[in-house]
């Protein structure tokens, strides 16, 4: 899935690396864009966001991350 530069959407991130974060990438409509690149990031989880709940495949793909 390509990084998306949030100041060219004019958006502040809360911390580093948030771009990356499906809770980012479904707010800017990632996952109705790019519903098979997003697939990708979530099959098989590994981990868990511990502020969010969603689940992913790496870690860096939450913002809050705990092993399953």
């Amino acid at each position: 899935m390509e990084t998306l530069d949030p100041s060219a959407l004019g958006i502040e991130m809360p911390h580093p690396d948030h771009e990356q974060h499906l809770c980012f990438l479904r707010n800017v409509g990632q996952l109705t864009k790019n519903l098979e690149g997003y697939k990708k990031l979530v099959k098989d989880p590994k981990f868990v966001c511990t502020m969010c709940g969603r689940a992913a495949a790496s870690e860096k793909n939450v913002c809050v991350g705990e092993a399953l």
